[in-house]
């Protein structure tokens, strides 16, 4: 579906980490279901790929930023350049984020814990502050209000060994998630915050994964799968839906919560 009968017509959305991966599926996601989207990225390149493709499906409705989430001067550029070019913002979709896997007491270092905090978290932290007037400003124009969905991970609700930096900011964007949704709420700003959880997902993110397993993706996949109880891992649609109902006005009364696309794995 694309253009004005799209369940997001007329939103316009900022995503970060969007040069492919979860990122590029939610742009894909959006847009043809009738939103503006800024698709950013510290690679401009693969965001300029991304929008011109979209572009040549729905016209007009990507655009491309380079874009260190790590950065607070680059985050108001952004945000202002985005606003700009698509009238307004009103839906935020942080996504951008890294690994850090490292086993904490024998090769974990400061470095990689703050460098790991300053993707995960810290960003998410500069994206909501920043991004907050406008989606207010977006909010008081319709019923539907404005929406941050933050993308966390399993890995936020369940511990690991050997991902202790990676645990921690995504565990902390779980909770992040829920203060923002009810400072927004008490200040009656109709807008909305929610997490979303991904289990394993075919995306560039598994290559070392399928490197361990001698270049074999199926037999990767079929590893990585054994503690789901659907025993696969997840599309990258898998999550775009969920983000998309979260960015639609169909969730208008739902804030604060966490969505775990994982298959069934926490359920256990």
């Amino acid at each position: 579906m694309t253009g004005k009968a799209g369940r997001v017509a007329g939103k316009q959305a900022l995503i970060t980490g969007a040069a492919g991966g979860l990122g590029e599926a939610m742009a894909w996601m959006l847009a043809r279901e009738g939103a503006k989207v800024a698709v950013t990225d510290v690679n401009l390149a693969g965001a300029q790929a991304l929008a011109e493709a979209i572009n040549t499906e729905v016209p007009g409705a990507a655009f491309a930023f380079a874009h260190d989430v790590t950065d607070e001067a680059e985050w108001v550029s952004v945000i202002d350049q985005a606003v700009a070019a698509m009238g307004g913002l009103s839906i935020l979709v942080n996504n951008a984020g890294i690994g850090g896997e490292m086993n904490f007491v024998e090769t974990d270092t400061l470095e990689n814990w703050r460098r790991v905090q300053a993707v995960n978290i810290e960003s998410i932290m500069l994206g909501c502050k920043h991004a907050m007037p406008h989606l207010r400003a977006s909010a008081a124009r319709g019923p539907g209000g404005a929406s941050i969905i933050n993308i966390s991970s399993v890995a936020g609700l369940a511990a690991a060994p050997g991902m202790g930096a990676y645990n921690a900011t995504k565990a902390a964007v779980w909770m992040y998630t829920k203060t923002i949704a009810l400072e927004a709420a008490k200040g009656g700003w109709n807008v909305r915050c929610n997490s979303v959880h991904p289990v394993f997902i075919k995306t560039p993110i598994l290559d070392p994964f399928i490197a361990m397993s001698g270049g074999d993706e199926a037999k990767a996949h079929e590893r990585l799968s054994r503690g789901i109880p659907m025993k696969r891992i997840g599309e990258p649609d898998d999550v775009a839906y969920c983000v998309l109902y979260l960015a639609a006005d169909e969730s208008k009364f739902v804030t604060g919560t966490e969505f775990k696309i994982d298959g069934g794995m926490l359920a256990q």
